[in-house]
C-alpha cells in the first residue's frame, strides 16, 4: 500500500468526534505521539512563523516560504518528496537533506521536537 493510502486510511475516522479532536488524534496517531500543543509551543520557540504563516500562531506572518495552513493536504513536502509524516519531520529536521538546494535553514531541531511540530501542523491543516 503507498504511503498516500495509507494516508489517507489513518484520516477516514475524522467524521467520528469533534473535527478539531479528531485532527489532533489523528496527528498524534499519524506522528506516532506527536503533541499538537507542544508543536504549537515549539513552532513558536524556533520563529518558523517569521518565514512561514503558520495558522493558530501569532504574529506567523513570514512570507519567506509558504504558507503551512493547509500541509497536510499536500501531496509533497517542499516539492521533492511525498507528504508522510515521517517525511514531514525529516524536513523539519534536516532540510538540506531532503534538498539540497533549499533556502530553509537547519534550525537543529531534534526527533522528538519535530515530532510534535508535524503533529501541530497536521492538526492545525483544514
Amino acid at each position: 500500500m503507498t504511503a498516500r493510502r495509507l494516508l489517507l486510511l489513518a484520516l477516514l475516522p475524522l467524521g467520528a468526534c469533534t473535527p478539531d479532536r479528531a485532527r489532533e488524534e489523528t496527528a498524534a496517531r499519524l506522528t506516532r505521539g506527536g503533541n499538537p500543543e507542544t508543536g504549537k509551543a515549539l513552532i513558536r520557540q524556533y520563529g518558523c512563523g517569521s518565514c512561514h504563516v503558520i495558522p493558530g500562531i501569532p504574529g506567523a506572518t513570514g512570507g519567506v516560504g509558504p504558507a503551512l495552513d493547509r500541509l497536510r493536504q499536500q501531496p509533497y513536502v517542499a516539492g521533492v518528496t511525498l507528504n508522510t509524516p515521517d517525511h514531514l519531520m525529516r524536513w523539519v529536521q534536516d532540510p538540506q537533506a531532503v534538498d539540497s538546494l533549499t533556502a530553509m535553514p537547519d534550525l537543529d531541531v531534534s526527533q522528538r521536537d519535530a515530532r510534535h511540530i508535524v503533529a501541530y501542523l497536521y492538526a492545525a491543516g483544514r
